[in-house]
């Protein structure tokens, strides 16, 4: 396939980190006021708000015709992707800013990549390998720029939290792939939005976390700028996300997924006030010019 013909798929994996990163930029700005798990339970309670009305709408209100373990599955990966991924994912964010959380987030398409070469029987062609290590160079390239202003110690658990988080979004993704090519992306989203909430809640209860949780929302907070983070990261970015896995490789989509640090660099530079330098500068080239390859051999 020529850049001329690049397909849906494609697409949707780009819009998904533009979102993605509008979203942690605001988080950033306005989310820090509540904990990890405080915040992602919110991002799941408005999204699946969010979506509710969209779904019914556009896919109405008949469930799909999944099996038994079909379900199983979603729920499970609703469960690893959206509840524990990213609370860890907003640790990581607490710790170590934005533009560093965006670079760890890198490692997500070797995740992808890896875990589809041994369950979906995957492959990349050799030209998109090349744009591959065009966007990890990019993304690395950007990491070791400027200054740590973060504790040594600090820096490490963030880091950790960060792979982890990474990781287990991938595995969730990858979980997903094979019913997100036969059924309809919003039920999935749907399915597993509600997964993620209700384990979460699950957690509250048998953690006796509640008290501390209703503390923390009886706080001060910019709501607006939350539930607006919301509708465009548990909400616009997450149908991208799984439409660009529906519409095409698992492998080429979480190449072009990685665009999503880049994104965040420059929102951070523009609104969180992180520097800018010619490193990153240019990382942000290298890993554009990563995706127009990946774009360009797509099968």
């Amino acid at each position: 396939m020529t850049f001329s013909n690049v397909g849906p798929g494609e697409l949707y994996a780009l819009a998904s980190p533009a979102c993605w990163a509008i979203a942690i930029t605001l988080y950033k700005r306005c989310g820090e006021s509540m904990g990890p798990f405080t915040l992602n339970l919110v991002k799941n309670l408005i999204g699946l708000v969010m979506l509710t009305p969209t779904l019914l709408l556009v896919s109405g209100a008949t469930p799909p015709p999944l099996t038994l373990q079909e379900w199983l599955i979603c729920l499970l990966s609703g469960l690893i992707g959206l509840a524990v991924a990213d609370t860890l994912y907003f640790a990581c964010l607490y710790r170590i800013g934005a533009g560093r959380t965006g670079i760890i987030a890198a490692m997500f398409s070797p995740s992808i990549i890896g875990l589809s070469a041994l369950f979906l029987g995957e492959r990349l062609a050799p030209l998109q390998f090349a744009g591959f290590f065009l966007v990890l160079g990019g993304v690395l390239l950007v990491a070791r720029s400027g200054r740590s202003e973060v504790a040594p110690t600090q820096l490490v658990s963030g880091v950790f939290l960060g792979l982890l988080s990474v990781f287990l979004m991938a595995v969730g993704i990858v979980m997903v792939k094979r019913i997100l090519e036969a059924q309809d992306v919003l039920w999935i989203v749907q399915i597993r939005l509600f997964a993620g909430l209700a384990g979460m809640l699950l957690v509250m209860m048998l953690t006796r976390r509640s008290a501390r949780v209703m503390a923390q929302l009886r706080q001060p907070h910019r709501w607006g700028q939350i539930a607006l983070a919301s509708f465009f990261g548990s909400y616009l970015s997450m149908i991208f996300w799984q439409a660009g896995y529906k519409y095409t490789l698992a492998s080429v989509a979480s190449v072009l997924n990685e665009s999503a640090s880049v994104f965040i660099v420059l929102l951070a530079w523009a609104f969180l006030g992180e520097s800018l330098n010619a490193r990153k500068l240019g990382g942000v080239a290298l890993t554009f010019s990563g995706v127009v390859v990946m774009l360009s051999f797509s099968p």
